[in-house]
């Protein structure tokens, strides 16, 4: 649908109407570090949320570790080799040594800012996490004090483009205030977030993958799209999906007998084995009492659930799931193009969780840690990298008739039908009918060429009809939206599932279960009507076949 003219943009359409330099689409740690990147660089500035800047998304949430580690090399090269084979050896060296050295000096201006780091016996500083709350609350007031503008609960809906195919602003909607907004920018940093499928995963109702959609629909392209099956564990009656407490857990069945193999770290695919079947129940019987105290204080959130539920979990059993998290923890996201974080569409430029992070984490990620470290780093980088795309367009109009804009966006869209077969899509209808497919162990845990090419085959059925559809209501057009995003990142996961016969990272096919040397590359996938994937090379590193050898038949950590 990139390739179908769009309407044109009509001030008068919108009740909002605004030009920038530079728009950032979302507000978590990627989106803020763009913005006061782009603002400090001198770009006006304009930051558009889905939710409220400062609290919504994964982060604000909870705590989370980061990536940060000392500019010592031989500490460098450790963190560097630590996720190597986990990652399946597609991570890229050069922009791990970037990362690790723009993670430094981002926590060091944290900490400048007033950050309050927990300090050790010494008196040290420890600067190897955040809490959530206090660190977005901080962005927020820095993103304020260099100027930009935020616009609160107005999600974006799609992106504007000129005559030359650029991306030149996006049209969403004020939920608060009613109506649309407009903004023409010179250049636009998506960092909306990965897509958890609205899996009830902790922070994650806002990340239904808006951004990638957006983005494809312009012409980008995504990679590292087989990598997103992250499934987190979490209690069945609770959305929190910090899974570093239960490395204290033992895995039981229902009467009581351990599961072997069942583990947080290397065992979570046993743990979604038996749950295709029957329930599985935790206990954190691991940990000493003289533990407790500090694992409370260390991640209070964790332990919301149970105090609810009146649960001790240190000595009562309860049911436990796997939450599907999909890009949030998983690695694929829009194709880089450069080391200003572009995208292959020119003024469009990608950070966070939007952003593959294939560059440092190859096929394997998870949370926090290079998350955070990534959405630091890429936010910086993105900001700047739009903001000197801005101020290279110099005076050229903004689509004040040098610049003749239209609108990007296809399904769902008003005033949008492509031949409307005389419905409008449902989105509870549709949301449902895609976590059907993506949700399910044995689709996506699990994958084989029959199961995802009878998924495929569904998914592909079920774009068709919401491409074709009447246009979404006003009350109705955000959902439509959020709903035909997850389904196009299902589409786009699914196929570089497909294309990739062999075992690697977090993709698991259970018809090719080792890791195939020959397969050392990346998938670049794109596209909408029709879903196309190629490869290209992984980075360059010593003697490579002989460290996939190393991997080949290894069972894969989970």
């Amino acid at each position: 649908m990139a390739n179908v003219p769009g309407a044109p943009v009509s001030s008068s359409a919108a009740s909002l109407d605004l030009e920038t330099d530079v728009l950032i689409l979302g507000g978590g740690p990627a989106g803020t570090w763009a913005a006061i990147a782009a603002a400090t660089g001198g770009a006006r500035t304009i930051l558009a949320d889905k939710g409220f800047c400062g609290t919504s998304g994964a982060t604000a949430a909870s705590g989370t570790t980061l990536w940060y580690v000392d500019p010592d090399p031989a500490k460098r090269a450790a963190a560097k080799a630590s996720r190597e084979g986990l990652g399946g050896h597609l991570a890229d060296h050069g922009w791990m040594d970037r990362v690790l050295d723009r993670t430094h000096a981002a926590v060091g201006q944290l900490a400048d800012w007033g950050y309050p780091f927990p300090r050790d016996a010494d008196g040290r500083e420890r600067r190897v996490s955040v809490q959530g709350p206090e660190y977005m609350r901080l962005m927020r007031r820095r993103v304020k004090q260099a100027g930009v503008t935020i616009l609160d609960h107005c999600p974006a809906l799609e992106l504007l483009v000129d005559d030359s195919g650029a991306v030149a602003g996006a049209v969403g909607l004020q939920r608060q205030k009613g109506g649309r907004w407009t903004v023409r920018a010179k250049a636009v940093v998506i960092a909306t977030g990965g897509c958890a499928f609205l899996s009830k995963a902790l922070g994650c109702n806002v990340l239904t993958g808006d951004g990638l959609l957006m983005a494809a629909e312009a012409g980008a392209d995504l990679s590292g799209m087989e990598f997103s099956n992250a499934y987190a564990i979490a209690p069945a009656f609770g959305s929190v999906t910090k899974t570093l407490l239960y490395q204290w857990a033992s895995f039981t069945r229902a009467d009581g007998e351990a599961i072997p193999g069942a583990a947080s770290k290397g065992g979570r695919s046993v743990i979604a084995r038996v749950l295709t079947t029957e329930p599985v129940y935790a206990r954190l019987d691991r940990a000493e009492p003289e533990l407790w105290a500090a694992m409370r204080q260390a991640q209070p959130n964790f332990f919301l659930p149970f105090d609810r539920a009146g649960i001790d979990p240190f000595t009562q059993r309860f049911p436990v799931t796997l939450r599907l998290e999909g890009t949030v923890r998983g690695t694929g996201g829009l194709r880089l193009v450069d080391g200003t974080c572009a995208t292959a569409v020119p003024g469009l430029f990608a950070a966070g969780d939007a952003a593959t992070r294939e560059p440092i984490c190859g096929g394997f990620t998870g949370g926090g840690s290079h998350n955070a470290a990534w959405a630091m780093s890429t936010g910086h980088w993105a900001g700047l990298g739009a903001a000197d795309h801005a101020r290279a367009l110099g005076v050229r109009a903004l689509g004040n008739g040098t610049r003749t804009l239209r609108r990007a966006g296809g399904a769902g869209l008003q005033d949008r039908p492509r031949g409307g077969h005389g419905a409008a899509v449902d989105a509870g209808t549709l949301t449902r009918a895609v976590q059907a497919e993506v949700f399910p162990y044995d689709l996506n845990y699990f994958r084989t060429e029959e199961g995802l090419t009878g998924s495929l085959g569904r998914l592909d059925r079920l774009w068709a009809d919401a491409a074709g559809a009447m246009p979404a209501s006003a009350d109705t057009v955000l959902r439509v939206r959020e709903a035909a995003a997850m389904l196009a990142t299902a589409r786009w996961m699914y196929r570089s599932a497909l294309a990739r016969t062999e075992s690697r990272g977090m993709h698991r096919r259970i018809d090719h279960a080792a890791l195939d040397p020959a397969q050392r590359h990346l998938l670049t996938v794109g596209g909408l009507d029709e879903v196309h994937v190629s490869t290209r090379p992984a980075p360059v590193r010593a003697d490579p076949v002989r460290l996939d050898r190393a991997e080949a038949g290894r069972e894969l950590a989970a």
